[in-house]
Formats: structure tokens, C-alpha cells, sequence
């Protein structure tokens, strides 16, 4: 196997002979001297057809009844047609089954439900559309960090377990460790906040656990949240970054994941769209564009989906909404001087009803601010002293947001469901497989 050629280059190898090592994905026969089956490698797919007199008479047998699923090898030649799956047809001369799958497969043709294809994720992978899902997702998470990156932003990781909450304490998922109680990571973005007072520009990009009891289509219990924090940055630089890396987001995905977004039967036109600049509203402003509707709601609710949704459905882009406020965001956020009642903070929220992608805005850097917003949440402290010493040594204007990629990657795939932008999604009601 060390010849082997991946699908993805079978192109560059038309009149050549080659090694491919799969699994039978499709398979029909025409009689017994002629067999066409669908081969996939996890780089792309294509056609092999294994026909009597060009392999030994023991392997067309074998090619004729090889179960779905099954691992083989095949060695053949490459030949271009443009009636088969990318122009590429490989005719076979050798053909060895490496690993019989056992049975018949557990997802067929026919139509299945959500929850049967959530307890089988780990084989609905194999299938196009969670295939199509998971590239776009690598692809957006190459574009934020290159994005990043390209802009001398130093990627620092942040802890799993903390001993305080940064989002709130009701949505906090207690551990037991080593005789005390800690949690699990609502945001990486507090020790961002220490990072970027020693490097500067700064991103981490890891898992976030979030207790919410909620069932949505935008909620997961475990998701990934990518989280730049600048320092010396204020809020219009923050909705810069946002803006930009969202826009090199789409681009990218538009460039590079094609095939993917024509698989899932997405829309190109509505991303492409999508390119800033983007329009950026305050709370106020878009509250004046919900009166009369049925997502109107009076001055300090925070937003839900319809309000979401509604504010959002004027625009055919992603929209930055700024200044909520002061009383339902987090502690460290900064209140606008010149209207305390409002913090300086925005939400990105995407067209098409994807809701919120990205939270974030300035960071409060006066100490004494800070130590009455715990007080007054009630938050314990001691947990927040290290906290505290970033203000005590050297406090800095900071800024930056939280970007949650599942939300973008179902965005991107027109996907309806963050679980499909998850590899092994984890809600409320799930942690199998």
C-alpha cells in the first residue's frame, strides 16, 4: 500500500495504473461478468468497474458479492469520463477484499429518523451530507486561524477546568476533583484576558461547556468556541476583527468547499452575500425595528430567537448589534461612558435565522467597577482575585468576542441543526456515541 493513491488525485494520474484502498460505498452488478461499485477513501469517491477477463476469475466473484461497507484494495487504471463522478473512472485489474463487512449495513437508502441517525453517528459519517458538514467545518476553522494568525494574533490555549464562572453560575457543569468541586470551561476568554497582557493579540480555540437546558436547533451542551482578546482595543476594533474574519470565513468556503456546499444543496447565492462591510445597529435602533411585530419586546430583555430572527431578516448579511444593556451582560463588560445604562459589547447574528455567532465587546479595566459587579452578582471573590490582578497590574483597555463554530458551520451549510455541525454532537438529551 505504499503506492497508494488518494481519490482526490486521481486526475493527475489519467492513463496511469494505481493503488486505491477504500470502502464499498455502492455496488450494482450487470450479470456476473460486469460490476460497478462506488469507492470512497475519505478524500472523494469514484467509480470502479471490475470486469471479467481483466481480473482473476476468483476476484470477480468476490467484487460480486462484497458486502456495503467493506474494506478492499484495488489496483486498475485510471481512465477520464466525464459521465462519472469527477471525470475519473478506474477500471480494475486487481481487486482484493481487505475486510468483509459483517451483515448488512445499519443505514440504508430509505428515509431514517433524526434520533436513529444520532445513535448510529458514528457510521452516518460515512454518508455525504455529514461527510460534506465536517469539511466545511475544517475549512472555516483554517480560515479563522489563518485569518488570525495573518494578523500577528499568538494562539494561546486555554484551561478545561476552572473554579469560577465567567458566563453565569446557572450554567455551570460541576466536577469533582481531587475532594473539591470545580467546572467545566464556559469561556477561555478571562485567561485571554491575562494572555493579552503578556502577548498582546491573542486567540484561543477549544471546547466550551455550556449547562443550558434548552433544545433549540442553536444550542449544544459541548461546543467549540474560538476566542481572540486584543490589547489597547476598544469596541470598533473589535467588530473590525469580527467583520473581517467572517468575511474571509464565507470567502474561503465559497473558494474552497464547493463540492461540499452543492452537496448539501446550499444556496450560494445567500453567501455570497455576505461580504462585508456588514451593518452595525444598537440595541435601541433595532428594538424601534421589532414594534408592531410579534417579537417586540420592551427596553433591558436581552434578545431570544424571534428577536433574533426578526432583526436579522432585514438584512440579506450578518448584522453587528452594539450597546445592550449594562443589566444582562456578563460583569466584565465595559459600561459606555457616555450611556452607563449600556455596555460597550455587540452580538453578530447571522441572516437566514442562524441567530447570534459571535458575543464580545471591551473589557472593564477599573478595579474598583469590577470588585461591585461581583459583589453585586453575588460571585465569590476569592475565585477571582488572579482576575482582579490583571486590573491591580498595569490594567489596559482590552477587547475581543467569542465565536461559537458550530453556529457558523450550520450557517455556512445551510444545515438547520448545530448538532449536524458537530462530529459527535452532545445536547441535553445525548452523549452517545
Amino acid at each position: 500500500m505504499e503506492d497508494r493513491i488518494r481519490i482526490r488525485q486521481l486526475a493527475e494520474h489519467a492513463g496511469s495504473d494505481v493503488v486505491l484502498c477504500g470502502w464499498v460505498r455502492q455496488r450494482r452488478s450487470s450479470g456476473s461478468k460486469l460490476h460497478f461499485m462506488q469507492i470512497d477513501d475519505g478524500t472523494g469517491r469514484v467509480q470502479v468497474v471490475v470486469k471479467k477477463g481483466n481480473v482473476p476469475d476468483e476476484q470477480l466473484e468476490a467484487a460480486g458479492k462484497v458486502p456495503f461497507e467493506s474494506t478492499v484494495i484495488i489496483r486498475g487504471s485510471v481512465k477520464e469520463d466525464a459521465r462519472q463522478l469527477g471525470g475519473i473512472e478506474v477500471a480494475a485489474t486487481e481487486f482484493q477484499v481487505l475486510s468483509a463487512a459483517v451483515g448488512e449495513f445499519p443505514i440504508g437508502k430509505k428515509e431514517h429518523g433524526v434520533g436513529f441517525l444520532m445513535d448510529n453517528r458514528h457510521l452516518w459519517l460515512r454518508s455525504r451530507r455529514p461527510q460534506a458538514a465536517l469539511r466545511i467545518r475544517a475549512e472555516v476553522i483554517r480560515a479563522c486561524r489563518e485569518h488570525l494568525d495573518g494578523r500577528g494574533f499568538t494562539n494561546v490555549d486555554a484551561p478545561i477546568f476552572n473554579s469560577s464562572a465567567a458566563e453565569g453560575t446557572a450554567t455551570l457543569f460541576p466536577v469533582e476533583y481531587f475532594g473539591e468541586t470545580i467546572y467545566l470551561s464556559q469561556t477561555g476568554q478571562l485567561h485571554m484576558e491575562a494572555a493579552a497582557q503578556a502577548l498582546g493579540d491573542v486567540y484561543c480555540f477549544g471546547p466550551t461547556f455550556r449547562a443550558e437546558k434548552s433544545k433549540t436547533r442553536r444550542h449544544l451542551t459541548e461546543f467549540w468556541m474560538l476566542e481572540p482578546e486584543m490589547a489597547f482595543a476598544d469596541l470598533n476594533e473589535a467588530m473590525d476583527v469580527m467583520e473581517s474574519m467572517i468575511g474571509s470565513v464565507v470567502e474561503r468556503t465559497l473558494t474552497n468547499c464547493r463540492p461540499e456546499l452543492d452537496a448539501l444543496e446550499r444556496d450560494i447565492a445567500k453567501l455570497e452575500a455576505c461580504m462585508p462591510p456588514y451593518p452595525r445597529i444598537s440595541y435601541s435602533d433595532a428594538l424601534e425595528r421589532l414594534k408592531g411585530t410579534d417579537a417586540e419586546i420592551p427596553w433591558g430583555e436581552d434578545f431570544g430567537a424571534p428577536q433574533e430572527d426578526a432583526v436579522s431578516a432585514g438584512f440579506d448579511k450578518p448584522i453587528l448589534v452594539h450597546r445592550f444593556p449594562t443589566a444582562i451582560k456578563a460583569f466584565y463588560m465595559k459600561p459606555d461612558p457616555d450611556q452607563p445604562e449600556v455596555v460597550l459589547g455587540c452580538d453578530m447574528i447571522a441572516p437566514e435565522g442562524y441567530g447570534e455567532i459571535i458575543g464580545g465587546g471591551e473589557r472593564a479595566s477599573d478595579l474598583a467597577y469590577l470588585e461591585h459587579k461581583i459583589a453585586e452578582e453575588g460571585l465569590p471573590k476569592e475565585a477571582y482575585e488572579w482576575y482582579l490582578d490583571l486590573r491591580r497590574y498595569g490594567a489596559n483597555p482590552t477587547a475581543g468576542f467569542g465565536m461559537g463554530l458550530e453556529r457558523v458551520v450550520a450557517w455556512m451549510g445551510d444545515l438547520g441543526h448545530v448538532r449536524e455541525a458537530a462530529p459527535f454532537a452532545r445536547t441535553m438529551s445525548r452523549t452517545f456515541p
